[in-house]
């Protein structure tokens, strides 16, 4: 996961309760922390974009299918 560009969300106050996020052309990681990533979050444009609205309009996600 170093190859990743992680940038730190604008949204982080002081101390380490931040998202840092990294994004590729077919999917969005978020973690923790940049270096190194401890537990990191993959998922594809239409989920993140689902999250950020939901966060947005503060409403509750739709179930998550398991593939």
């Amino acid at each position: 996961m170093s190859a990743h560009r992680w940038k730190k969300s604008s949204y982080c106050q002081e101390g380490d309760a931040c998202v840092h996020i990294s994004i590729t052309p077919h999917s969005i990681h978020l973690a923790d922390r940049p270096t190194p990533p401890q537990t990191v979050l993959t998922v594809g444009p239409a989920a993140f974009t689902s999250l950020l609205g939901a966060l947005k309009d503060r409403a509750p996600l739709p179930p998550v299918s398991r593939r």
